[in-house]
């Protein structure tokens, strides 16, 4: 299933990072306009992600991770992502948000279990 891109939601800005070579897959956030966002760029072309930089009421400004996260990635692909966390751990808030495709985590316990 894909979406039309082109459909906007009235008062919200939008961003998306699509996925390279494949069509109709990559990740998307929609963001109310009255808040001050810009999109960051990163160049890890392996982790599907989107980072978005909310400025708030103070001189710190917020970071937003829209992630998506195939089922059975890459090792690899994990680690770059744990380096781009590890980047903007110090900032004032993150919020992380997708598709973690985590099948293995128990909700009711909040634990995991990696599964071979």
């Amino acid at each position: 299933m894909t979406h039309n891109w082109s459909t906007a939601l009235d008062g919200h800005k939008f961003f998306r990072r699509d996925r390279k070579g494949r069509i109709g897959a990559g990740v998307a956030l929609y963001i109310r306009e009255a808040l001050d966002a810009i999109g960051i760029e990163t160049n890890d072309d392996g982790v599907e992600c989107l980072w978005v930089r909310i400025k708030g009421k103070t001189s710190k400004a917020d970071i937003l991770l829209g992630v998506y996260h195939p089922p059975n990635q890459e090792e690899e692909v994990n680690n770059l992502l744990y380096r781009q966390l590890e980047n903007v751990s110090g900032s004032s808030a993150l919020a992380l948000v997708g598709d973690f495709n985590l099948s293995d985590i128990c909700w009711e316990f909040i634990t995991a279990e990696k599964r071979q």
